[in-house]
């Protein structure tokens, strides 16, 4: 079966079927895999130069855009916090976590200046958390539509008596899919890191 079938079958992203056979002799599925048209062979690499070319031209972008977007003194503190909290391990979206109320509101206010593409919201709470609350919460805060935010049950949620728990909100992240704010992003880490040293 290919790709496209196995998705189909299993009522699954073909992305995600993708990471589970990347490794098999399947068409479609990656390196080594047979592909049924060579043409498909030959689009994979002119699409991967395009795409690399335009996060390049983003990356430049980034570099050069770093000045007259520092004027705001909250746009270096969002580099900053992205350095220390933001998702680095994928080039194609920008994520950052916090239970912190402050560096969520810096966070979400610079992704949503800087993409056009929506920023999407889950919340990671413990069991005997109030789930209503939270939402309230971060919803009133952030400006999130009450169902916008998906809630996700932490895997070591124990309860809460007894400990000195910090996250009382939960721990929520901001994410957006966009692969050419992700290269400005890394130009600015680029930048500050390179003004620490």
């Amino acid at each position: 079966m290919t790709i496209d079938q196995l998705a189909e079958r299993l009522a699954l992203s073909r992305s995600t079927i993708y990471y589970w056979v990347r490794d098999m002799p399947i068409p479609g599925s990656g390196p080594g895999g047979e592909w049924p048209e060579s043409g498909q062979r030959k689009g994979s690499p002119a699409a991967q130069r395009k795409y690399r070319l335009l996060r390049e031209e983003a990356y430049r972008q980034g570099a050069e855009e770093f000045d007259s977007l520092a004027a705001d003194p909250t746009f270096r503190d969002f580099v900053c916090l992205y350095v220390g909290e933001g998702f680095k391990r994928n080039r194609n979206r920008v994520a950052i976590c916090n239970s912190d109320p402050a560096v969520m509101c810096v966070s979400t206010r610079w992704l949503r200046a800087l993409s056009d593409k929506p920023v999407r919201f889950s919340i990671q709470y413990h069991a005997d958390q109030d789930l209503t609350e939270l939402c309230e919460f971060w919803g009133e805060l952030l400006g999130i539509e009450r169902g916008a935010i998906r809630l996700q049950r932490k895997s070591n949620s124990n309860r809460l008596a007894g400990r000195n728990w910090r996250s009382r909100h939960g721990v929520i992240t901001a994410l957006v899919h966009d692969t050419l704010l992700r290269a400005r992003v890394q130009a600015w880490i680029d930048r500050v890191k390179g003004d620490w040293r």
